[in-house]
């Protein structure tokens, strides 16, 4: 029962060990002292509340906000002691804010419990009492044996024990976790791979040990002992043995697995977890903002009850005739009379802090964000991609960045690989018609028959063919007879591969002579100039960014031992005894500063010892459950050694389309821009180049190769009095991985201001992590500025997390970077749009929207602080608590929802034109200090004038209301306190109306709809409200002032004068400002409304010209019809 509460509760027990123990089939031991281990069942659970917890769950959370626990308090305030103002006044809204955020968190949640339901109840297969038993997915428990079909998706994560093949093997593909299309080969260790028997299966006794849940997708450790007669087999379990949640079986019958991570512990579960929350600064700026309220608020509650307090020293005001005190208020302490007092004024003023701007922000950000998706100059039409918003709480942050950090293979290349040329044993070669020419070789040579490779040539390409992690085109293996076994040349084959490069080298492989045609069981086949050749696949080294290379050991048809490797220059020439090591190392330089991609190949030759050494070590390696990657890389190192060097490959990878102009344009907007890749120093300068992130003219400044403190902080200290001596021209900074630890370890400082005063920098040769590290560096110097980080694959996810905005790119190498980020985008051109259209605009609405905001709670509440004055600090509020609750629920909430919703104060082609407008936004610049002050002293100026205003037009004299009569016998004359608050607040309505109205640029009918409409609701809300008598109401203040003052022409009168009075000056302010002093944007501004002028004008000529033909067209239209940007 106390595990029941504590899941429903949220609670989820640590798991007590580091490894798991599971028992294939649930075959627990039978002796009596053994207690199973407790696992999670196999429910998805992606929803955050439950029944039972929704409601104490979500409150917490609501009330983690500063406004909303203010106004709780305030709340509770006027429950417990005598205030002025019903507690309906903060309650209600209080109340509405709360249920609405409630409500679309609920319904959201039942959406997600819904779709939870639906993948919980699906139907699986698992073996039970020596059968198939059918049952619901969230029946299985780990240790079950499930039965998976082709095309089906595996329902928990899976060990393969065996399939339909002999070997065991399956494909997947896990397109929906990594977005790789390609098909991954699985393997099941042989003693299980011959079990394909239900029958069988249920008489396995096997136990498999494995480390607890992690969410690396791309790891696994375990092993699995199993029991056959009088011995016991262990074999290593890795990431070839595991099935994930997720994945769908392919090109495969059936399979049989066994579950051991079920439910919220599958990889898959662990990966989709949120990630840490991003505030964007201008959530920031509003938490300042209501802090400087709040001791407004403050101060004037004090200011209040001191003069209160003073006032009533005087004897006769201390108890008037008219307001004797009773017994009890005679005797109470002063001390609690004061408190009492105090909190009293804080519930009158309390509305000066806005708590209904939480949720328009919400719905602003919410509604705006769809409009990213929307747009379809970011929509790609080759790969029908749209941009998608992951989150859009940092909307605005779009409009603010100063640094963009960029990966560059996939993001500012196309990640489109095409072999360009190689080197084989020194000599540098390139594809001609199909065929290897050495350089320099004409290509007139008659093509009659396919001339034969050399030794060291085929070699070459035999290592491209055969050490890599491509697959074939599952159609293209299916039949019986493989494509080799077909006579004469066979058709293309189609590859597959996760790495561009790899599918890139054996496409280049096959065109020259020498074939991958597929695997078989654990044989690799090839076509060696169409005669066909079976390796057998020891081992596979797999590639990890540490070693930055991958091997293959193989069996080669004599019998001999072969060891194949591919990588990394920089980690392959190091480890290489023999071949033409200085004559390879000075073509990749020169593929390098071609911008092609390089690659180093070499090949080792085992003696039986050797191989004896090799095996053992390995199988150590791979069934250690506990640092089984430390051991793993030390024997790896062990095996790549005394390499012979067979070549070098050089890979071109194509531009993106108008990546030259976007660097371009975010360099005008001024945003510095960096590139980070793993590529080598002289790839890097030459596609930095290409791009026109180095210019030509540019004083290119390099910091690499490094491998001391001392020589790093000198080539630091140089760099930095060159940039002193030159500072008139540009600089772009060049560091390497190595070069970058060193300076990042002592001398970050020294390192910042070298990168500050250079317009580019290029890190070269940078480890995912290192990655991160850049741009943490970046966003935790002392200017803070706001970082964006652009990346398409697995090794950007760090980066992109790190930074303020992560932008991922829908490429091909995966969809990590596009999970892990908050936009996705298709092209890496398309971030200018999404910067200077979209984060200009919504920067523009979201800081015009909080200062409003604070503007007319300001308007609103001070004339409540004047009105104490000529009511004795007696804490008679001014304003019906009718009018209190709804001023910003109803009467002015809309006008502004939709200005930060529509708002287009430059024309969108405009400021994509010109790049230059973004820095009039930048480092926040309308939400400062100034604007803040600005918006502030005018709520302030603004609410003298109407209430002094009022007072002076209407208060002393009663004849201007054209009556001076009494209403009823025994009540207060007409022109009473509540005649004169419902004037002052009618004035305000109007006037804050108007200020939004002013502030708007791109008016559309829904402006125009609930600007007019907001202050029309108001005037028959305020008739229906007084005109009627409610029974439901305990007193009617309000009945028949509204129809009175709006009877008489004077209040009319004075109305408009008050409203014209406001706003006159803040037109004129606007109107010097802008001739006097304009900003770009206002420039800008001046020039569109030129051109929309002249435009006007052509038009109404061509209207004239095609009158006739347009009434054919259309003859129900309007004579001057608009048309809708």
């Amino acid at each position: 029962m106390l595990r029941w509460v504590r899941q429903q509760l949220g609670f989820d027990p640590p798991h007590q060990s580091d490894t798991r123990t599971i028992y294939i089939a649930n075959r627990f031991p039978q002796h009596g002292h053994y207690v199973p281990q407790k696992f999670a069942d196999n429910r998805i659970i992606s929803s955050k509340y439950t029944v039972w917890n929704f409601v104490p769950k979500n409150l917490f959370e609501q009330f983690r906000r500063v406004a909303n626990f203010y106004f709780l308090i305030i709340f509770l305030v006027q429950l417990m002691i005598d205030t002025p103002t019903s507690p309906i006044t903060s309650g209600l809204p209080l109340f509405f804010v709360i249920t609405v955020t409630a409500i679309k968190q609920g319904y959201e949640d039942w959406l997600r419990h819904k779709a939870d339901n639906e993948v919980n109840g699906a139907p699986v297969y698992v073996v039970r009492s020596g059968g198939l038993v059918k049952t619901r997915s969230k029946n299985i428990r780990v240790g079950d044996i499930v039965r998976v079909a082709k095309d089906e998706t595996f329902p928990v994560d899976l060990v393969l024990l065996s399939s339909d093949r002999v070997d065991g093997s399956c494909h997947v593909t896990t397109a929906s976790l990594d977005g790789e299309t390609n098909l991954k080969t699985h393997v099941a260790v042989p003693e299980t791979a011959v079990l394909q028997s239900v029958a069988n299966l249920d008489k396995l006794v096997a136990v498999i040990e494995c480390q607890q849940p992690e969410a690396d997708l791309y790891r696994f450790v375990g092993r699995i002992t199993i029991s056959q007669q009088t011995e016991e087999i262990v074999r290593p379990l890795g990431p070839e043995s595991l099935l994930l949640r997720g994945a769908r079986l392919k090109n495969t019958k059936e399979i049989f697995g066994v579950a051991v991570y079920t439910g919220m512990e599958t990889k898959m579960a662990l990966n989709y977890k949120s990630k840490s929350q991003k505030r964007s600064a201008v959530e920031k700026s509003m938490n300042s903002f209501l802090i400087i309220y709040l001791i407004i608020l403050l101060f004037e509650a004090i200011l209040s009850t001191i003069l209160k307090y003073a006032w009533q020293a005087e004897e006769k005001w201390d108890e008037p005739w008219y307001n004797g005190k009773t017994e009890h208020e005679r005797n109470s302490s002063k001390i609690l009379r004061f408190i009492s007092d105090f909190l009293a004024f804080l519930v009158l003023y309390n509305f000066i802090i806005p708590i209904s701007l939480y949720v328009t922000v919400e719905m602003q950000k919410f509604l705006g964000s769809f409009f990213i998706g929307w747009d379809l100059d970011l929509y790609h039409e080759e790969t029908n991609q749209r941009a998608q918003v992951n989150t859009s709480d940092l909307n605005e942050e779009l409009g603010q960045v100063e640094y963009v950090f960029t990966d560059k293979t996939g993001t500012l290349t196309e990640n489109e690989m095409q072999f360009r040329e190689c080197s084989i044993n020194g000599i540098k070669y390139q594809e001609v018609n199909g065929k290897l020419t050495p350089e320099g070789f004409s290509e007139d040579s008659p093509d009659g028959n396919r001339h034969s490779l050399m030794k060291e040539e085929e070699l070459f390409l035999k290592a491209v063919c055969l050490c890599h992690t491509v697959q074939i085109n599952a159609d293209q293996t299916d039949g019986a007879d493989g494509p080799w076994h077909a006579n004469g040349i066979a058709a293309p084959l189609e590859y597959y591969a996760s790495s561009p490069d790899e599918k890139a080298l054996v496409e280049a492989a096959s065109r020259v002579g020498v074939v991958f045609t597929g695997t078989s069981g654990d044989s690799m086949e090839i076509k060696s100039l169409g005669k066909p050749e079976r390796y057998k696949l020891l081992h596979v080294l797999e590639f990890d960014p540490n070693r930055r290379r991958m091997s293959v050991i193989v069996e080669s048809p004599s019998g001999e031992k072969l060891l194949f490797t591919k990588g990394a220059e920089s980690s392959i020439l190091p480890r290489s005894k023999s071949g033409e090591i200085d004559k390879t190392r000075i073509h990749v330089d020169e593929f390098a500063l071609k911008g092609l991609r390089t690659l180093c190949v070499a090949y080792r030759r085992f003696t039986p010892e050797e191989y004896q050494e090799v095996g053992k070590r390995l199988h150590e390696a791979r069934t250690a459950l506990q640092q089984r990657e430390e051991r793993l890389a030390d024997v790896f190192n062990f095996i790549e050694r005394d390499l012979e060097l067979l070549g070098a490959t050089g890979v071109e990878d194509k531009l993106q389309e108008k990546v030259q102009e976007t660097i371009e344009a975010l360099r005008l907007a001024g945003i510095k821009v960096w590139v980070l890749t793993g590529d080598k120093h002289e790839t890097a300068v030459s596609v930095s180049l290409s791009c026109g992130h180095f210019h030509r003219t540019m004083n290119i400044l390099e910091l690499v190769q490094h491998k001391s403190d001392s020589t790093c902080a000198e080539q630091l200290r140089q760099l930095a009095k060159r940039i002193k001596e030159d500072h008139v021209i540009q600089h772009g900074l060049v560091v390497d991985g190595t070069s970058l630890s060193l300076a990042l370890r002592e001398h970050e400082k020294l390192f910042m201001d070298v990168c500050k005063n250079c317009s580019a920098v290029l890190c070269c040769r940078m480890a995912p992590l290192q990655k991160a590290k850049v741009v943490r560096l970046l966003k935790t110097s002392p200017e803070k500025p706001i970082t964006l980080a652009i990346g398409d694959g697995a090794n950007d996810v760090s980066m992109i997390q790190e930074a303020h905005v992560g932008i991922g790119i829908m490429g091909k190498e995966g969809r990590q970077a596009v999970r892990n980020s908050d936009y996705a985008i298709a092209r890496f051109k398309f971030l200018s749009k999404l910067l200077f259209v979209h984060g200009h605009f919504y920067y523009i609405r979201i800081a015009t929207l909080v200062q409003y905001f604070f503007y007319k709670n300001v308007c609103f509440i001070t004339p409540q602080f004047l009105y104490q004055f000529f009511c004795l600090f007696s804490q008679q509020t001014l304003y019906d608590s009718v009018y209190l609750t709804l001023y910003n629920i109803c009467f002015t909430s809309l006008p502004v929802l939709i200005y930060s919703l529509f708002e287009q104060h430059v024309h969108p082609h405009v400021l994509q034109s010109k790049p230059v407008l973004y820095r009039d936004i930048s480092k926040n610049a309308h939400l400062g200090f100034k604007p803040f002050l600005y918006w502030t002293i005018l709520g302030f100026f603004h609410a003298f004038v109407f209430f002094y205003g009022s007072y002076l037009l209407m208060g002393e004299d009663t004849s201007l209301l054209g009556n001076g009569q009494i209403l009823k016998p025994n009540r207060q004359m007409m022109f009473g306190n509540w005649t004169f608050g419902t004037l002052v607040f009618t004035v305000m309505v109007i006037t804050v109306t108007m200020k939004m109205a002013l502030e708007t640029h791109f008016w559309t009918w829904i402006n125009h709809f609930v600007t007019w409409g907001s202050i029309v609701f108001y005037f028959i809300f305020s008739l229906f409200y007084g005109g009627i008598i409610w029974p439901f109401l305990h007193t009617q203040d309000m009945y028949f002032v509204f129809v009175q003052l709006l009877s008489s022409g004077s209040a009319w009168f004075a109305i408009i004068l008050i409203v014209v009075a406001c706003l006159f000056l803040d037109v004129v302010k606007k109107v010097l400002y802008r001739h006097l002093q304009p900003t770009s944007t206002e420039k800008a501004q001046m020039e569109e409304d030129k051109g929309s002028v002249s435009s006007a004008c052509d038009f109404a000529e061509s209207r004239h010209r095609g009158e006739d033909n347009r009434q054919l067209l259309d003859p129900a239209s309007p004579p001057g019809g608009a048309s809708l940007h």
